[in-house]
């Protein structure tokens, strides 16, 4: 490992100047991701800002009804907060599903959604890849790409974006909130992650010098009926292969409001919104899902080897939709 800097930051005010003071520094949460990519020479910080003592681990219900998570909250206590497991539980199954009991005590919400992919061309400093050395290729579009993108990939990249929790997020219409020495800002989370297009290794929408202080969930009713499914090639411990988070509200047999997103197909959360499209109004059938995640698939564009996921997710929307809504008419 590099030598680096470490400073600790007191105050959020402290710590976006810190990071405005040098364009090698990088924030420090629980490290889950950071410190392993330290590790192996993919992340090259000359300065650590460690941001776990800020007064941001306070998950509070706003004077609007939204749902406050700061960004040092851990995993662990994001997927045991009472609030959450009722009003959304799709989050808390999504973060349960992600890592080890272990990892979740120390990853936080703020790392979590900057978390970078885990495709092998990319941890491996050694091999060209345009994510993290732009304009050097990407061989996993004629290599190993059994796990990488089926939608919205490019020439330029095809690997995928590894957060079960922001696929939830995504679902769930989050806003991401952030300060910046030019003050505080916000960002959909539709509006977070950029395409990959022309430049993978801009993930984000965050402006230079941003740190991000929270999420805010607003107010959803038809979350409450929420679940989160993950694929993946073992029972734990894995990141997912296919992953789906759906929340329905049926009435009458009929889809009054549903939520889909897709996790492990794109290099950001896919919300499917041309199946909950195609699906609200209409019958609560498993032939109206099936076709509603033929039309959110129909755009997939598979490698050789990673086709198997179009029949993965449009079984999952089915399978899911099902499931809620049988549980919906008890």
């Amino acid at each position: 490992m590099r030598e680096f800097g470490y400073r600790r930051a007191d105050d959020v005010q402290g710590a976006v100047a810190l990071l405005a003071a040098d364009p090698g520094a990088r924030l420090l949460g629980g490290g889950t991701n950071l410190v392993d990519l330290m590790k192996t020479g993919v992340e090259r910080p000359a300065l650590l800002i460690d941001v776990q003592d800020l007064p941001l681990d306070r998950i509070e219900v706003t004077a609007d009804g939204a749902l406050h998570i700061g960004a040092t909250v851990t995993n662990s206590d994001l997927a045991a907060d009472p609030e959450v497991r009722r009003r959304y539980p799709a989050l808390a199954q999504a973060v349960l599903s992600g890592a080890s009991g272990q990892l979740r005590n120390m990853a936080t919400v703020g790392g979590n959604l900057l978390q970078r992919t885990r495709c092998g061309y990319f941890t491996d400093p050694a091999a060209p890849c345009n994510k993290r050395d732009p304009g050097s290729g990407c061989p996993a579009i004629g290599g190993e790409h059994h796990n990488h993108a089926i939608l919205g990939a490019s020439a330029h990249c095809v690997a995928v974006h590894p957060s079960d929790m922001a696929v939830a997020l995504a679902a769930f219409d989050a806003v991401v909130t952030y300060e910046t020495s030019d003050g505080p800002g916000e960002l959909p989370l539709a509006e977070f992650y950029l395409p990959v297009g022309r430049t993978p290794h801009r993930e984000t929408a965050l402006p230079p010098g941003a740190l991000i202080t929270g999420l805010r969930l607003p107010p959803a009713p038809v979350a409450a009926v929420s679940r989160y499914r993950k694929v993946r090639e073992r029972a734990s411990f894995a990141f997912a292969i296919g992953s789906l988070a759906a929340a329905l509200d049926v009435r009458d047999g009929t889809v009054q409001e549903v939520r889909l997103a897709f996790g492990a197909v794109a290099s950001r959360p896919w919300r499917a919104r041309t199946a909950e499209r195609a699906l609200t109004g209409g019958p609560a059938s498993a032939e109206a899902f099936a076709a509603a995640a033929d039309a959110e698939l129909a755009a997939a564009e598979a490698l050789p080897h990673n086709g198997y996921k179009v029949a993965l997710l449009r079984n999952l929307v089915v399978a899911v939709l099902t499931e809620l809504t049988e549980e919906a008419a008890r």
